[in-house]
């Protein structure tokens, strides 16, 4: 059974975490298993794990929040970027875990590359689920078409927010932060944080097409890690399987759960060298 020498036993913990001017909805599973943070999609839940915890099983700490906005955890002044950096280490500091493996999938690949990136030190390895692809898919026609999309889906998102489907954010808003992400995947942008990243690192990529995508947009994104594995052997392509972006975690979460496996098996191996 996987065990973590790093953190003291915990008690399952549900509960608030609050951070800036706003409070996440945070679950942690407890135990003195390897601490696991799922780090969401843009407008998911942590719900979305269930597949991937139950996978795994009891024998991991499982961590997981609901970012501003979304789910259970409040609103707040600031959805950029930095801000879901920031609410990674308020989690973490509030479960008093030192050190992780970081899992995210789409919005949250990004931040658990850039996390992994910064944070060697706490971090035992990261799975990027379908996400954090440098590559340069954001123009002025993209950037038009987001805006456009979000402005139709105006009238909808009230109606889906008492669901959960939706987070509690403008159409303006949550365009904001889906183009802000899209300069963040630049090459010149992402390509230095992955070549940066020290800690054993294992994609999960999708098939296909996703909502909003057209033609094979999503498949020559994801051919942009071809050259980040050759240029950092801490990074490999673990998996990549039949599903697409928007149902991966549902269909294989298998595969995720793999991957989790992998890179805390290579921290222990490596720190055992040490």
């Amino acid at each position: 059974m996987t065990k973590n020498s790093t953190s003291s036993t915990r008690a399952q913990w549900t509960g608030m975490v609050p951070v800036d001017d706003t409070a996440l909805a945070v679950t942690d599973t407890g135990g003195r298993g390897i601490p696991v943070l799922y780090l969401n999609g843009h407008t998911a839940t942590q719900g979305y794990w269930r597949r991937v915890i139950a996978e795994l099983g009891t024998g991991w700490r499982h961590i997981t929040y609901d970012m501003r906005a979304r789910g259970k955890s409040k609103r707040s002044a600031d959805y950029s970027f930095e801000t879901n950096l920031r609410d990674v280490d308020a989690v973490l500091a509030a479960r008093g875990v030192e050190r992780a493996v970081v899992v995210g999938w789409s919005y949250g690949a990004f931040v658990a590359a850039h996390w992994a990136s910064r944070n060697p030190d706490r971090t035992m390895g990261a799975v990027p689920v379908e996400g954090a692809q440098p590559h340069d898919w954001l123009d002025e026609a993209m950037e038009r078409r987001i805006r456009k999309l979000f402005r139709r889906m105006r009238w909808l998102l009230p109606l889906l927010r008492p669901t959960g489907l939706t987070p509690r954010m403008t159409a303006e808003q949550i365009a904001d932060s889906n183009i802000e992400l899209g300069k963040i995947a630049r090459e010149r942008q992402l390509g230095p944080v992955l070549d940066n990243i020290t800690v054993p690192t294992r994609y999960v990529v999708a098939s296909g097409a996703s909502l909003g995508s057209k033609g094979d947009e999503q498949e020559r994104i994801r051919a942009s890690l071809n050259q980040v594995v050759e240029r950092n052997p801490n990074i490999k392509i673990s998996a990549k399987v039949a599903s697409n972006h928007d149902l991966i975690l549902k269909k294989d979460f298998r595969a995720v759960a793999a991957a989790v496996r992998e890179v805390a098996a290579l921290d222990r191996d490596r720190r055992s060298k040490t």
